[in-house]
């Protein structure tokens, strides 16, 4: 099963068996899913059946109990000395290592999260895909894009702080300068394809955290492939490195490899409907493997940061996702 939240509310629901295609098909439906790495030929999945419903279906029974397990905290030290290396030696700008903290489900399973999807607030949007070997579901704040009728919307999204520190958020240089180097990257790579225009720059508040946002709409120049478009744009500097270089990317794929990243995570996740494709940022996402549970997040490093801080950073990101889905 695949899913995602619509606009206008409700859920678009494609249940299997699926067939693998290399492109879309021009009509009707068809889910986007691939790893962070895009090694997926036929990424686009055409499902058996596709439903529009107002809310997914809840097993009944209560949040699924976790038995997690704190995460090592050297494996991510070690990555973050490699990076500000890098940073120092003038080959990155910034990279996003991820920490994942592993638990086993000692009650219910992760079918019993899908109930927490239906009372999202709006900034947040569900999404998931669910089958015998590895599932994960989602609540990410991020798109990649969405395109429409040549049009194409999408938005810079990094910089982090608990709400209760909003005001100092809002003036904190080194948050304000990992937004810029995102957003502005992202407003460079997209104008070779359109017409850009950026919006100022906004806060999101997502109750726990809140995040500085930069909407961006492009009017592009000439039809674009689906997959293309997502090659073009995937990772964002936000979760990808700057700049994004094929040396850049061997790096941050073999970070992620070796703190035991899930490879859903940060990926492009997606639905083209109808000629009209919407594709998310797939963090804030549990996964599961059988009993086996996986929380990954990721953080912006650049010259400024600090490891005790960027580790608080990710605590805190991991708890947010851990509330939504009532598995604290």
């Amino acid at each position: 099963m695949a899913f995602l939240r619509i606009r206008g509310g409700g859920f678009l629901i494609g249940y299997g068996p699926f067939e693998e295609f290399a492109e879309p098909p021009v009509l009707g439906v068809a889910f986007y899913r691939n790893d962070f790495g895009l090694t997926d030929p036929r990424p686009w999945k055409v499902s058996a059946r596709v439903a529009e419903v107002e809310t997914l279906p809840e097993s009944g029974a209560a949040r699924p109990l976790v038995g997690w397990e704190e995460p090592s905290g050297v494996g991510f030290t070690e990555v973050f000395g490699e990076v500000a290396t890098k940073i120092a030696e003038g080959v990155l700008e910034k990279s996003v290592p991820v920490v994942t903290e592993g638990g086993v489900f000692q009650g219910g399973g992760g079918r019993d999260l899908l109930g927490a999807l239906n009372t999202l607030p709006p900034a947040l949007t569900g999404y998931g895909w669910i089958n015998g070997d590895e599932s994960f579901v989602g609540s990410t704040p991020e798109e990649l894009f969405r395109l429409k009728d040549g049009i194409l919307t999408t938005m810079a999204l990094a910089g982090t702080a608990r709400s209760e520190d909003q005001v100092l958020f809002e003036a904190d240089p080194k948050e304000i300068r990992e937004h810029e180097y995102v957003a502005g990257s992202l407003v460079a790579k997209l104008s070779d394809i359109g017409m850009v225009q950026r919006r100022p720059r906004r806060v999101m508040n997502l109750g726990p955290l809140v995040h500085f946002e930069t909407p961006i709409r492009v009017e592009l120049y000439r039809a674009e492939l689906p997959g293309e478009l997502i090659r073009h744009l995937h990772p964002t500097p936000a979760l990808g490195p700057l700049p994004r270089t094929k040396e850049t990317m061997e790096l941050l794929l073999e970070w992620r490899g070796r703190v035991g990243c899930p490879r859903w995570f940060g990926a492009p996740f997606g639905v083209w409907r109808e000629g009209e494709l919407t594709v998310l940022v797939a963090i804030r996402m549990v996964v599961w493997q059988g009993e086996r549970v996986f929380l990954p997040s990721g953080c912006g490093v650049i010259d400024e940061s600090r490891l005790v801080n960027e580790w608080r950073e990710l605590r805190l990101k991991r708890n947010a996702v851990k509330q939504v889905f009532g598995i604290v």
